[in-house]
């Protein structure tokens, strides 16, 4: 379930909804994401965005110009998707391929209750075979190893709504 919680002023990053851990493996299995030497270049499952991924691995901190990272203050789906491509955290190459072609953006602008996408995207898994249980041990799986990581924010990009 999703929360309004502003970015944390400690520095500190937030565990993100469910949802957005399959987000990511959307992005990778649409090959949404473009790794460079500090870090990535993820486009929207539209195409009309694209967000900065930044990475300094030395000071353990890592910043996006998404939309949860900047304003809510958890980890965006395009920081997962990075950290997941990096090895840092599981990557379920088969559940990627799975989720692709879906419309992200849009199912989250439409129902803008992250419950409801996470619901249609599970029914969607399970018709290309995929069993909940192993689908939601597997994101809880990696939000675990997401909280071990203990990552610090890495500032990009201003905090404007305009």
């Amino acid at each position: 379930m999703a929360t309004e919680a502003s970015p944390s002023p400690s520095g500190e990053w937030k565990l993100p909804p469910p949802i957005k851990v399959l987000e990511a493996l959307g992005a990778i299995g649409d090959g949404r994401i473009e790794l460079n030497e500090d870090g990535a270049r993820v486009i929207s499952s539209d195409g009309s965005r694209v967000y900065t991924v930044r990475y300094d691995q030395e000071k353990g901190a890592i910043g996006s110009t998404d939309n949860g990272s900047l304003y809510r203050g958890y980890y965006g789906y395009p920081i997962i998707a990075f950290l997941m491509l990096r090895g840092e955290l599981p990557l379920w190459r088969e559940l990627a391929d799975a989720l692709k072609g879906i419309p992200w953006r849009r199912l989250n602008e439409k129902y803008r209750r992250y419950w409801i996408v996470e619901k249609m995207v599970l029914e969607k898994l399970k018709e290309r075979g995929f069993d909940e249980k192993a689908v939601k041990d597997y994101v809880k799986k990696v939000l675990g190893e997401l909280k071990k990581l203990k990552l610090r924010r890495l500032e990009l990009g201003q905090r404007t709504l305009f």
